[in-house]
């Protein structure tokens, strides 16, 4: 073996090798990755952020200016009463677009790319739920200074508001799964908006959201105090110290423990729906 050969051998073994990353740190990768398009996506098309921070700011004023003054709330102030409402309401509501957007994505043949790439498949999931988490907390940014504007203030501590604000967006992070499956499920982005309206409008009015719970029908009433949305606004108004001094919250468990009704609420959720729309968008087909 001549002086040149030895002297490139010696090289070439001497020369890093390249390690193989672990499977969590390949899960965080593909999730990264995958979170990076859908914010990408955002930048480039900017009418989704423009129309989903214009409407918590519509809401703010229609509740603080046109329905304050028909709605009397004793020992509370409307404008404080309504704020935790409105932000149960935008982050409810804003869970549904992870729905429409698998659904959309699926429907441009944009999933049959990913299900063909050597990533792992919860990735593209988890990329999904967390750009539309940052889409509703850029909202909630938007809901509180617009809340603060309108002379809403929060009554607790820093940490208790900002608990509060956790608990709601963990809850539409939760949420988001669930419509993350419905979005694999169906054959079609429209049907996303049927299905929210039908299932949420009456969630998110039938509530302690805008009124007391103790002022509506007793049907209504027992459906309010059972109510998920119901327990989470009663949770964040707490954490934000916007409970109306003796006002009736109702006798039902959720509403007696209403921050740790919407723990448990988030866990089940997500144990659930997580595991079913990773096993239904690994057995998801091309679809004409």
């Amino acid at each position: 073996m001549t002086v040149e050969a030895t002297r490139i051998l010696g090289t070439i073994d001497s020369a890093p090798v390249p390690r193989t990353p672990s499977p969590l740190a390949a899960w965080f990768s593909d999730g990264w990755i995958a979170t990076r398009r859908n914010l990408l996506k955002i930048r480039r098309v900017p009418d989704v952020l423009v129309f989903t921070t214009l409407q918590p700011i519509m809401f703010v004023l229609l509740f603080s200016y046109v329905y304050a003054g028909s709605i009397d709330i004793p020992g509370s102030d409307y404008k404080e009463f309504i704020m935790a409402g409105i932000f149960a309401q935008t982050v409810v509501f804003g869970a549904t677009w992870s729905g429409y957007a698998t659904a959309q994505d699926i429907r441009d043949g944009i999933i049959d790319r990913f299900r063909t790439l050597p990533m792992r498949r919860s990735a593209v999931l988890v990329g999904r739920t967390n750009g539309d988490l940052l889409i509703n907390s850029i909202s909630m940014v938007v809901m509180i200074l617009s809340g603060l504007l309108v002379g809403w203030r929060v009554r607790s501590s820093l940490l208790e508001g900002l608990a509060g604000v956790a608990l709601l967006l963990g809850f539409a992070y939760a949420l988001s799964w669930v419509f993350v499956f419905i979005g694999l499920t169906v054959r079609s982005p429209e049907i996303i908006n049927n299905v929210s309206f039908i299932v949420l409008f009456p969630l998110t009015f039938i509530s302690n959201a805008f009124v007391p719970s103790e002022n509506l029908p007793t049907p209504l009433r027992i459906f309010a105090e059972w109510n998920p949305v119901s327990a989470l606004v009663l949770a964040a108004r707490r954490l934000f110290g916007n409970v109306p001094p003796g006002m009736q919250v109702g006798d039902t468990w959720p509403l007696q423990n209403p921050v740790a009704a919407v723990l448990i609420g988030i866990v089940v959720l997500l144990a659930i729906f997580v595991p079913l729309s990773i096993r239904r968008f690994a057995r998801l087909g091309s679809r004409a």
